[in-house]
């Protein structure tokens, strides 16, 4: 096993049910939960609880991708973005840990919303607020409270949870709203992506999801969960 290997977490499944026994370890209030997005339509979307806090993708990597975000990450060298000085955004220096990457931009960038109780999740913030996005990385490398979360989370999902030197080809990647725009969250990214004004999270990260299928139309690998009021 590679030295990388050893660093690296159990792939998180992409399950509601999982994600929320996770953030309630981590020291989330009930009231906020994840659930499924079972379709992008709008009279299926009309079913999910207001107000929408983050919205989680699952998606293949592919080579069409990997093309098209690095022309995307030149482009916005080269021409700049409009990025809020508020958002919480963490580099994935983890391997396999993308999920647990995901669940922390949705949570942290709504922080005040969510209530967070204490546990480990207001200690990685407390600890991190103020510090660079490679920092913040280094910190959740050396966090055991979270890598304990992480690995007993990876163990409850519906399938068999694969090995840890897994090379794995589908990733996590989270889009929240901040000061009016949507914004992609993807921690193997040097920078948040600003995907324009939004007035609803939900509708204008399915705009931007509609995009990475487009790109491979041939995948039907592609998973959507929405962090959301707890329904009763």
């Amino acid at each position: 096993m590679t030295e990388e290997h050893k660093n690296a977490w159990i792939p998180l499944e992409a399950n509601p049910e999982v994600m929320n026994k996770y953030t309630q370890r981590l020291g989330v209030a009930s009231s906020w939960s994840f659930t499924d997005v079972w379709g992008l339509e709008d009279d299926l979307l009309a079913f999910i609880p207001r107000p929408v806090k983050a919205v989680v993708l699952l998606f293949p990597v592919t080579a069409k991708y990997e093309e098209f975000r690095r022309a995307e990450e030149a482009e916005i060298i080269e021409d700049g973005q409009v990025v809020s000085p508020k958002l919480y955004f963490v580099q994935q220096t983890i391997p396999n840990a993308c999920g647990t990457i995901g669940l922390l931009h949705a949570l942290a960038n709504n922080a005040e919303e969510l209530k967070l109780e204490d546990g480990p999740l207001k200690s990685i913030l407390d600890q991190t607020a103020n510090i660079s996005p490679e920092e913040r990385a280094e910190a959740l490398e050396t966090s055991k409270a979270l890598a304990q979360v992480h690995e007993e989370s990876s163990q409850e999902g519906q399938t068999a949870a694969p090995p840890r030197d897994s090379d794995v080809d589908l990733h996590f990647v989270c889009f929240v709203q901040k000061e009016g725009h949507v914004y992609e969250m993807d921690g193997r990214k040097p920078f948040p992506i600003n995907h324009g004004r939004s007035s609803d999270l939900l509708m204008d990260s399915v705009r931007v999801i509609k995009e990475f299928m487009a790109r491979d139309p041939e995948n039907l690998n592609f998973t959507v969960i929405a962090l959301a009021p707890t329904q009763e």
